[in-house]
């Protein structure tokens, strides 16, 4: 039997999940990995019983915003996305806090747990992110972009689908995707099969870092490879093109390429790409006002998921041969 609501504590989330105290607490700090099993449990029952972390609760206002984004493969969307959360931060009174990926759980429990934030913000959240269990503790409110509770949700799949649609259009039957490793963005992966096993097109899927564009290419390119690339890395969008330059290879009058990308990396390339364009100014915007809004207890409403678009550019044509 738990403690009356306002003061369960991590001994009760224990034994409510069936895990040890130890457990729970690894799941808040993030300082060790446990399973995806274990750690939704964890999550569940945290937000079940109400367990907050002692001195979670920020009696007065910071006038401050958290912002948790990854400055590292996906520089475009995250900055787009900030630049747009700090209008819309400034216009409703409040100043943002930002936060790098590269602090991982640590950086986001120093926010909450020194109340340096009235709410917190996630950019690309996945369905086991290690930093939500501690935010669900906190008590602060959270607003997470991509999957998880109080998410606003991206969906990905019908840009897939439409990205496969596309080139099939265009006559290409072998199409290669450079894959991510983003949860959200593996679900546009999810959507662009579907729609290739329905087109009867071979989908070839390869991780790959900007380092290994060169050697990537070589194994992609044979004489029966595909002829289109699915590029899902902005980093890797730049030497790709640039490499195919190299080789004496036109886009797209000898290769086809779609980019996943944020409108600014697709304005900044020489040939505008045919991309599906993440909305990260809408996406912006829309996280600082679920947060303010639930500061000031406006009721919770269901957010409508952000559904990025095929946007058509230079770069896909059809297919050779």
């Amino acid at each position: 039997m738990t403690n009356p609501r306002g003061s369960v504590t991590i001994t009760d989330v224990a034994n409510a999940a069936g895990v040890s105290a130890s457990t729970v607490s690894y799941v808040i700090t993030g300082k060790r990995t446990i399973s995806a099993a274990t750690r939704r449990r964890v999550e569940e029952t945290i937000r079940t019983l109400g367990y907050r972390r002692r001195g979670g609760s920020v009696a007065s206002r910071a006038g401050v915003l958290a912002v948790a984004v990854g400055l590292d493969r996906h520089l475009g969307v995250a900055m787009e996305f900030f630049a747009a959360a700090a209008g819309t931060a400034r216009e409703l009174g409040f100043d943002l806090l930002l936060v790098t990926d590269d602090t991982g759980t640590a950086g986001l429990h120093r926010v909450t747990s020194a109340a340096l934030a009235d709410a917190v913000i996630v950019l690309d959240a996945g369905d086991d992110d290690p930093r939500v269990p501690g935010l669900l503790a906190s008590g602060s409110p959270a607003v997470l972009i991509g999957r998880g509770p109080s998410a606003i949700p991206v969906d990905f799949a019908p840009a897939g689908q439409a990205c496969a649609t596309h080139l099939a259009g265009l006559g290409h039957r072998a199409i290669a995707h450079l894959t991510p490793s983003a949860p959200h963005r593996l679900r546009y992966l999810a959507g662009f099969r579907e729609a290739a096993v329905h087109r009867r097109l071979e989908a070839l899927s390869r991780p790959c870092a900007p380092e290994d564009v060169p050697r990537c290419l070589d194994e992609l390119l044979t004489r029966d490879g595909p002829t289109a690339l699915v590029v899902h890395d902005e980093a890797v969008l730049p030497p790709v093109l640039a490499e195919l330059g190299r080789r004496g290879l036109r886009v797209p009058g000898d290769v086809s390429v779609v980019a996943v990308c944020s409108a600014g990396v697709a304005d900044h390339q020489r040939l505008r790409p045919t991309a599906v364009v993440v909305p990260a100014r809408e996406l912006g915007v829309r996280a600082v006002q679920l947060a303010v809004g639930r500061l000031e207890g406006l009721p919770p409403a269901e957010p409508e998921p952000v559904v990025p678009s095929l946007v058509l550019g230079e770069t896909t044509g059809p297919a050779v041969g």
